[in-house]
């Protein structure tokens, strides 16, 4: 195998290694409120960012939803997005999402 070959069977596609490096990144900075929201807009995607506001209390993410549809919503996918704020924040810094509705 010539050296051009080799190279070619070694490379790793940028959008394999890119997740890795946004979340590495993500880690090593301060935990802020602009991180958090970051995070959650990645980890919810932006159709629940969007009927959202969230506040980091301690180890728990406050999130206010637009009405009581988008709160069962995120309720019940509760677990999935705690893993994904894990995966970026880092394993405990939120322990617990509480949900309630705007008034």
């Amino acid at each position: 195998m010539n050296q051009e070959s080799r190279i070619m069977t070694d490379m790793v596609p940028v959008r394999r290694i890119l997740p890795d490096v946004l979340v590495a990144l993500l880690r090593r900075a301060p935990l802020s409120p602009e991180k958090v929201a970051f995070a959650w807009r990645t980890a919810v995607g932006p159709s629940l960012d969007r009927v959202t506001t969230i506040e980091l209390a301690g180890r728990v993410l406050r999130v206010r939803t637009r009405d009581a549809v988008w709160r069962r919503e995120i309720e019940r996918s509760a677990g999935l997005i705690r893993a994904r704020l894990d995966t970026m924040l880092g394993a405990g810094v939120v322990d617990y999402i509480e949900v309630t509705d705007e008034p």
